[in-house]
């Protein structure tokens, strides 16, 4: 997906394109997928004064952010107010604008797109709480208002297939080093590979160097969906994927774990306007236990429902609603 490359490529392009955005927004931007099932009650629980009023809720328009925005519509919905649908909107800035603005109420952001893209920090923090906190606290000067964090984090990672992991014995990344130079092959972008925060100092940050450890004839630059399908046909061992995408699950892939935290944090959270919140603080408490429910895991299992199978992310988001208990099928 491009969440990540638009977080760590804040071009004059984007920024003319975030501009250009706030000129739709501004005239009301709406989606052009506000399908949502109706549906029964479930453990979500009606909020006192919710009184049916409008909450604008905005997600961006990759398979994740689609999936996730429909759970935040049927969710505040079950809370008693009136969701007004502004899921697919094209591209992080302007979902961005649109909550700085206050022209929207509620969306799921990641952590390392705020803190990267949108703060313009150069560097960012692998620890999902200590990332959470200084998004949160940077925020707060902006009206928004970041709720607790679910466990999934859709971040960089590498991932290998089953059978070869399984064969020898890999499960994090350091594992690498026990292997035979020749098997050290990599499938990665070409923005990662050239990257100041990319693939030379994460080999580097894993004492393996490139050159010496890693030859640089083993490492093949693709695209990003390329990836998925090289390393699952074993053009390389290790290709470069985002830890949620549900190829992983699709092509049996397994992630290594990232046991020397290189990578930065990208969990997502509910993101509320502040006016809004402070209204109805009670939704915070209401979408905190779906949150919870959101891991790496699940995620690779939506988003595979609709990029593998087909199915509509609305379809998806009610199913696991309903199959988690926070609603339930219609009457």
């Amino acid at each position: 997906m491009s969440e990540h490359k638009t977080s760590h490529r804040v071009t004059a392009v984007l920024a003319m394109l975030g501009a250009g955005m706030l000129t739709i927004t501004g005239c009301g931007l709406q989606s052009s997928t506000a399908y949502t099932p109706e549906f029964g009650p479930g453990s979500i629980q009606e909020i006192d004064g919710a009184n049916d009023e409008p909450v604008r809720v905005v997600s961006k328009n990759f398979t994740e952010q689609l999936i996730l925005g429909k759970i935040l519509v049927l969710a505040v919905d079950a809370a008693g107010f009136n969701a007004q649908d502004m899921t697919n909107v094209p591209g992080s800035q302007p979902v961005r604008q649109m909550m700085m603005n206050h022209d929207a109420d509620v969306t799921i952001e990641y952590t390392g797109t705020a803190w990267l893209t949108y703060m313009g920090q150069e560097e960012g923090i692998n620890d999902p709480q200590k990332q959470w906190q200084a998004v949160h606290d940077e925020d707060l000067n902006n009206g928004l208002v970041w709720g607790e964090a679910g466990p999934f984090n859709n971040t960089y990672a590498f991932a290998v297939r089953e059978d070869f992991a399984k064969e020898h014995n890999l499960t994090k990344v350091s594992d690498i080093q026990n292997l035979p130079v020749e098997d050290r092959t990599f499938c990665v972008e070409a923005e990662f590979n050239s990257r100041a925060d990319g693939m030379t100092p994460m080999l580097e940050h894993y004492d393996l160097p490139r050159g010496e450890e890693v030859p640089d004839d083993n490492i093949g630059l693709y695209d990003t969906g390329a990836i998925y399908a090289a390393t699952a046909d074993g053009s390389c061992n290790f290709g470069e994927v985002f830890t949620t995408d549900g190829r992983i699950l699709s092509l049996n892939l397994t992630v290594l774990e990232d046991d020397k935290h290189y990578f930065p944090a990208y969990n997502g959270s509910p993101v509320f306007n502040q006016e809004f919140l402070d209204q109805h603080p009670e939704l915070e408490e209401t979408l905190a236990p779906v949150m919870a429910k959101l891991d790496n895991e699940t995620l690779q299992e939506l988003n595979a429902q609709v990029d593998v199978e087909g199915k509509d992310p609305a379809d998806v988001a009610f199913d696991w609603m309903v199959e988690e208990g926070f609603i339930s099928e219609p009457q």
